[in-house]
């Protein structure tokens, strides 16, 4: 038997016993106050015919008699035709009047006339008042026992009047109240039937029509899964609620949970909120940074039984992916840039070979002399000897490279000073890597027949942040009528216009500037620049990435002068 039902009979069979109880109870107490107002009015009657002065004196002539009239007498009587009279006015079962000595002066039955009643008199008799509730010769009742005192003597007690209503009448009364008590209980059943089953419906509604075992091994699956993956999930149910909000998603967007919070309101990048638009049912992951972060993100519609559950949206952290591109990106750079050189290495050695197979022995060795003096190769960077650290010559080295080959001639500018050691590469390679790539862009895609892209490093190894300041221009267009915060926004890219881009994907200077936030400093335009160059002009300052230079022993493998080795 399924939960649902078991809940449903469950509930019928409590509303059943409650209104039966409840039924019950109603109707006992309306048969105690029937029977109690059935005492009251015994007791009135009682009263008034015990308060009668013609019966009072018959009866006080009676008692004073020798012994008691035959029943004959008694039924032709006064005091009889007073009783009956007195019951079939009132209904009541019986009014019977005894003497002093509890025999029966009147009665319903003239035949039991003159007998010694059946029930105890002796309370009335003694001068007290009483109800009663037994059975006499006349059947079970409801009464009331009054002493008859003499007409003029209020304290001698001649008889008694005893009155009754039958219990039937009383059953009658009840049968009468008791049709209200039984509609009230039938329509309280009815209502607690309906509550019942509109209940039942909405908990399977709610469960889905699941069991509470498997509602349990669910939320059990459900935590088990949802704290134990590494990709963020949200989800947010039919009405725009977060229902679920795991570590991983708190993580990656670096936000406190936000369970229970309104979607529509929640602080989370409104490019997640963009995913659950009903225009965006089905659309592609699409790349966004958070936190610092390179997240893929993708939302996707849950059903259930053609029921709407919400969205579930799903983050994945592409930051290292990103990161190991970037130094794939350098690697392939430099290794482009080595190329480069070993082809002009090898043309040097051709040209060297080339002498010395004619005799030009003094040519060749001033040739060597040269290239002694100059070095062996040709730098394609100027003034590179101002960056004093090794990895910052060799990525700006093969950048310039990169950039020739494009038609772009990449410099260092006269204010550069770079005295320490990069100690966080990754990050430096991050930041100015982009920032040379789309200045070169935009020197390519500009109207300037001379182009160029100028970089300026400083650094400060002796200060407390360890702040590398980087400072790149190039003789592109500008940013024409952009405003400059519109090149940081998620998503930009003017890849139909190929000016200043987003690293081709919107996302590169934006990364740049959240990665130099983080440490505390700042990618921003120092000048949006102007069509026909020169172009914009970009400044970052990155916290932390730089250290004192290290001190390193002389090299002994440098090129001599003297041996015009290479």
């Amino acid at each position: 038997m399924r939960f649902s039902t078991q809940t449903l009979l469950l509930q019928l069979g409590v509303v059943l016993l409650v209104v039966l109880l409840s039924g019950a109870v109603h109707a006992w107490l309306v048969y105690v106050r029937i029977g109690n107002e059935a005492e009251n009015q015994a007791l009135t009657l009682a009263r008034t015919v015990a308060a009668d002065p013609d019966i009072r004196a018959d009866v006080q002539a009676i008692s004073k008699e020798e012994g008691t009239p035959p029943p004959d007498v008694l039924a032709a009587g006064p005091l009889q035709a007073a009783a009956e009279a007195a019951r079939v006015r009132t209904g009541a079962l019986f009014v019977v009047i005894t003497d002093e000595t509890g025999l029966r002066l009147a009665h319903p039955e003239t035949a039991r006339l003159g007998e010694h009643v059946s029930t105890d008199p002796s309370v009335a008799l003694g001068g007290q008042e009483i109800t009663t509730r037994n059975t006499g010769t006349l059947g079970p009742s409801a009464g009331a026992k009054v002493p008859v005192y003499s007409p003029g003597d209020s304290g001698t007690i001649v008889g008694e009047v005893s009155v009754g209503y039958s219990v039937e009448s009383l059953g009658k009364s009840l049968a009468r109240d008791i049709i209200p008590i039984a509609l009230t209980a039938g329509g309280a059943l009815l209502a607690g039937v309906l509550a019942s089953f509109l209940l039942r419906h909405r908990l399977q509604r709610l469960t889905l029509g699941l069991e509470p075992e498997e509602i349990s091994t669910l939320v059990h699956d459900q935590v088990a899964v949802l704290q134990g993956v590494d990709d963020g999930v949200i989800g947010i149910a039919a009405d725009g609620r977060i229902s679920v909000f795991n570590a991983a998603a708190s993580r990656l967007l670096d936000l406190p949970d936000a369970t229970g919070q309104d979607w529509a309101t929640a602080n989370v990048p409104e490019q997640l909120k963009q995913l659950t638009q009903p225009a965006a049912r089905d659309a592609e992951a699409v790349e966004i940074v958070a936190g610092g972060r390179v997240l893929v993100t993708s939302a996707r519609k849950a059903w259930h039984r053609n029921e709407d559950l919400g969205w579930v949206v799903m983050l994945r952290d592409r930051t290292e992916l990103q990161q190991l591109t970037r130094q794939l990106d350098a690697v392939g750079t430099m290794s482009t840039a080595l190329r480069a050189q070993r082809h002009e290495f090898a043309n040097q050695l051709h040209t060297i070979a080339g002498f010395m197979s004619i005799g030009q022995h003094d040519s060749a060795k001033e040739y060597l002399a040269r290239l002694s003096a100059t070095g062996p190769l040709k730098f394609p960077v100027e003034q590179a000897e101002l960056l004093q650290d090794t990895y910052l010559q060799a990525f700006v080295g093969a950048k310039g490279v990169e950039a020739s080959e494009r038609g772009v001639a990449l410099r260092i500018g006269p204010e550069t000073l770079v005295r320490g050691h990069v100690a966080d590469p990754q990050d430096v390679t991050t930041v100015l890597g982009n920032l040379i790539d789309n200045a070169v862009n935009a020197a390519v895609a500009g109207s300037a027949t001379d182009r160029w892209v100028e970089v300026e490093l400083l650094d400060d190894p002796d200060g407390d942040d360890g702040a590398l300041h980087l400072v790149v221009a190039d003789s592109g267009d500008g940013l024409g009528s952009l405003e400059p915060e519109e090149v940081f926004a998620e998503g930009f890219t003017t890849s139909e216009q190929p000016a200043r881009g987003g690293a081709g994907q919107g996302l590169g200077l934006a990364l740049v500037r959240q990665l130099a936030r983080r440490r505390g400093g700042d990618v921003r335009v120092l000048d949006a620049g102007s069509d026909g160059g020169p172009g914009a002009v970009f400044m970052a300052s990155i916290p932390g990435v730089m250290g004192q230079q290290p001190e390193s022993p002389a090299r002994t493998d440098a090129p001599s002068q003297e041996d015009g080795s290479g």
